[in-house]
């Protein structure tokens, strides 16, 4: 499987052109997004060039190479505006003998994760701090924020190929962390 994921975009025009310049450069056939693409929420200062607008032309743009899960920042309105789905609280994703649960994180996540098998992996975004943390039964793996990092983490996305998650620094590209799933 090769995958690129971010999350948390929050409107950010700025970053949603760098994530998917990003995206064309890694020649990833799809793009998970983990939830918080348009709106920046009441807890969150303005992002760089706030403009959803531009970020539903950008996006929309790629649709046929997206996939997308429900951020608590999503509402009705933006599936109006955006032509793939977004409203989908989850996907699973086969991961080898295991799946991919990907969700946003603010119903289950790291604390409260659904009901897994042991080797599954939860890919959660809505902390914006970049994670890969194994517990019993699960781990639990987050690409961080691509507009609003927190805890002086990058400005980040990753890329999954063959069970290898790749963090990478959205400004200059550098991978500065790898961890193997199996």
């Amino acid at each position: 499987m090769k995958l690129m994921i971010a999350s948390d975009i929050h409107g950010s025009a700025y970053w949603c052109e760098k994530l998917l310049e990003a995206w064309r450069g890694e020649g990833m056939p799809r793009m998970l997004l983990l939830g918080d693409l348009l709106y920046h929420g009441p807890r969150n200062d303005l992002p760089k060039d706030y403009a959803p607008k531009r970020v539903i032309g950008l996006l929309n743009g790629i649709r046929e190479h997206l996939l997308c899960v429900r951020g608590n920042c999503e509402a009705e309105v933006d599936q109006m505006v955006l032509s793939f789905p977004v409203m989908a609280d989850y996907c699973a994703l086969p991961l080898g003998e295991h799946i991919l649960y990907a969700t946003h994180g603010h119903v289950h996540g790291e604390t409260n994760p659904p009901p897994l098998m042991d080797g599954d992996v939860l890919l959660c975004g809505h902390t914006h701090v970049p994670a890969f943390n194994r517990h019993e039964g699960f781990t639990y793996v987050n690409p961080g924020s691509t507009s609003i990092p927190k805890n002086g983490s990058a400005h980040s996305y990753m890329t999954l190929e063959d069970g290898l998650f790749s963090w990478k620094d959205l400004e200059s590209g550098a991978i500065y962390r790898q961890e193997n799933i199996f």
